[in-house]
C-alpha cells in the first residue's frame, strides 16, 4: 500500500459558480456488496454518517475522471470497471462550518480488489472519514446508522434485481 500523502483542501469550492460539482462512486466487488466510507463531523465523531466514495471535480478535469481520482485517493482501489451514471442528486448541508451546495453524479463501478487503504486525503478528509466497509444491500436495508443518500439501500436493491436505469435517474433534492 503507497505511503498516505496529503492534498490541498477544495478550496476550488469557494470560487464556484452555482453548486459544486461531485462525482460519486457506487462501487460493487463481485459479491454484490457496496462500499461506503464512514464520515463525521471534524472534532465530534458522534455525529457521523456513512457514503460513497467521491469528491469534487479538479480543475478541468471531467466527472469520470473525478469519481477514478476520488476513488483511488479515499480507497486505493484502482482497478475498476467504470460503468454509466446511475443518478443524479443535488443536496444541501452543513460540514465542518460551512454550508456545502452540491450536483452531485453517482457512477456505478465494479472491482475484485476488495482491501482498501486511503492514499491521498485532504486535511479536512484526515480530521472527518474514520474508514470504509463494504455492505451487503440486506445489511444497508436493515442499518439504524444515516446513509446517504438516505433511500441507498433502496436505490441499490433496485440496481442490483434490475440492472442500470436506461438514464440516469434525478434522486430528490436533499436539504439537511
Amino acid at each position: 500500500m503507497p505511503a498516505e500523502t496529503t492534498r490541498p483542501a477544495d478550496e476550488s469550492y469557494e470560487d464556484q459558480e452555482g453548486p459544486r460539482k461531485v462525482a460519486r462512486v457506487v462501487l460493487l466487488d463481485p459479491e454484490d456488496r457496496i462500499l461506503l466510507l464512514h464520515g463525521h463531523e471534524p472534532g465530534d465523531p458522534a455525529d457521523d454518517w456513512w457514503f460513497t466514495p467521491g469528491g469534487g471535480l479538479e480543475g478541468t478535469e471531467t466527472r469520470e475522471e473525478a469519481a477514478l481520482r476520488e476513488l483511488a485517493e479515499e480507497t486505493g482501489i484502482t482497478d475498476v470497471d467504470l460503468g454509466p451514471v446511475l443518478w443524479r442528486r443535488r443536496c444541501s448541508f452543513p460540514f465542518a462550518g460551512r454550508r456545502w451546495d452540491q450536483d452531485e453524479w453517482y457512477y456505478l463501478a465494479r472491482t475484485t480488489q476488495t482491501a482498501t487503504g486511503a492514499t491521498a486525503l485532504t486535511e479536512l478528509e484526515r480530521r472527518s472519514v474514520a474508514g470504509a466497509r463494504w455492505w451487503t444491500c440486506q445489511e444497508l436495508t436493515r442499518a439504524h446508522e444515516t446513509v446517504y443518500p438516505t433511500r441507498l439501500a433502496e436505490l441499490l436493491r433496485t440496481l442490483l434485481v434490475e440492472g442500470p436505469p436506461a438514464r440516469p435517474l434525478t434522486l430528490d433534492t436533499e436539504i439537511v
